[in-house]
């Protein structure tokens, strides 16, 4: 559930930026690319420290080396979390973390019917609602930056956020 809060927390609080005044955060792309991206950095944080056991036992038991792969999706995440704030990269991260939440979404089926789902947004529907969210801000990502990429950017446009 953290992650959910993290991504909407931070996407409004850009938006509210951009209310404001700061002409860079306006685009909702923006404020998308904040808050996805600091979802991001929270999960990815987590295969280091804190939860790290907890998503080990995630994996399910058919994949070698869980470990390693915990290692390896956190490191993908915060390169990702990263690619979404420098506007050229954006497209291209976005598509790698819709990548990886798909590949990893059978870790969260396996974790959601084990024993090890404790609490109520642990179970399978919850989960899998978040997983669909969560594809879909960094699909809206990509998709609107592949679309938007041969536009002209000018200054003061509601689509430019170019200066980032």
């Amino acid at each position: 559930m953290e992650p959910l809060i993290v991504l909407v927390v931070v996407t409004i609080a850009i938006l509210i930026a951009g209310i404001a005044g700061i002409n860079r955060l306006r685009p909702w792309p923006v404020a998308l690319r904040g808050g996805v991206a600091a979802m991001f950095i929270l999960t990815g944080t987590v295969h280091f420290v804190w939860m790290r056991e907890k998503l080990i036992g995630m994996v399910p038991p058919f994949l070698p080396y869980p470990d390693f792969i915990v290692t390896l999706t956190g490191l993908l995440e915060l390169a990702g979390a990263v690619g979404l704030l420098w506007r050229p990269t954006a497209p291209w991260a976005a598509g790698g973390l819709s990548l990886l939440l798909i590949v990893m979404f059978p870790a969260n089926v396996h974790y959601a019917l084990s024993d090890l789902a404790a609490k109520p947004d642990d179970a399978l529907f919850p989960r899998t609602l978040m997983q669909i969210v969560f594809l879909s801000a960094s699909l809206a990502i990509m998709i609107f930056y592949i679309r938007h990429r041969s536009l002209p950017i000018t200054h003061g446009s509601r689509l430019s956020d170019s200066k980032d």
